[in-house]
């Protein structure tokens, strides 16, 4: 069971701001919740939060942790030119730097970004027909749903304008070769974003198992009736303590 104590770094509760550290707990607890899920890839991948403050300064995970060692102390303040701005014997990942400085920078409604390379999302997105209306799950998240070519590995920065245009005003994106994005102004709607577009790629990957040709499309009326019903929300907030009284008895130590 990780507790995160083998990670060598000295806690910070009490010694940045309030809100600060809770943007710690909450982006750690979303680490700690992928790697439950088995959608992390060794130190790869990675999610972001910005703190509160004209600053927009962020937090970014610390590239050599697994996802289940992340703790809220060990996670990396940055700037928006990607320096590092606390002392930390660890650098950050480049790639997740262009990707999540690309958003943070353009969607004040971005709190926290979420990028992952899971098995089925990949799927998905190298698929030519993308994310098809085949679930419950896919039928809530396509109003959602943005799509980006891919360009290689995220070095590059001027990616980000491109990127930044593809996903418009969408809160969640499959990235073309490559995998899954999530952007939330909370955890919670960031954590349950990506759990129903994950969920719904796991669903068209078994569904298209035996082929598409038996396939059931849903009706367009009933797509319409989903859009509808789910304009408001898909309720982060109802999910979320649950989430995380489940880290709580299965990955403790996230909050330290």
């Amino acid at each position: 069971m990780a507790d995160g104590s083998s990670v060598g770094v000295a806690s910070l509760k009490g010694k940045v701001s309030a809100e600060e550290w809770q943007a710690r707990v909450d982006l750690a607890a979303l680490y700690r919740l992928v790697a439950l899920h088995g959608w992390d890839d060794l130190i790869y991948t990675h999610i972001s939060a910005r703190i509160p403050g004209p600053e927009h300064h962020f937090l970014i995970n610390p590239y050599g942790l697994l996802f289940e060692e992340m703790t809220a102390s060990a996670l990396v303040k940055i700037d928006l030119e990607g320096g590092i701005l606390q002392d930390t014997p660890y650098f950050i990942n480049p790639a997740g730097f262009t990707i999540h400085s690309a958003i943070h920078a353009a969607r004040e409604d971005a709190k926290f970004v979420m990028h992952l390379h899971s098995d089925h999302g990949v799927a998905v997105a190298a698929q030519s027909q993308g994310l098809m209306p085949l679930s419950q799950h896919a039928l809530v998240v396509l109003p959602r749903l943005a799509y980006h070519d891919y360009e290689g590995i995220a070095l590059n920065h001027d990616e980000r304008e491109r990127l930044v245009a593809d996903i418009g005003d969408k809160t969640l994106m499959l990235l073309r070769n490559h995998g899954t994005l999530a952007v939330g102004d909370s955890a919670a709607n960031c954590w349950v974003g990506m759990y129903y577009l994950e969920r719904a790629c796991t669903m068209q990957v078994a569904a298209l198992s035996a082929g598409p040709a038996g396939v059931l499309i849903a009706p367009d009326a009933s797509q319409a009736e989903v859009r509808s019903q789910v304009s408001r929300g898909i309720g982060g907030a109802l999910a979320w303590p649950g989430c995380l009284r489940k880290l709580d008895r299965e990955s403790p130590g996230y909050d330290a």
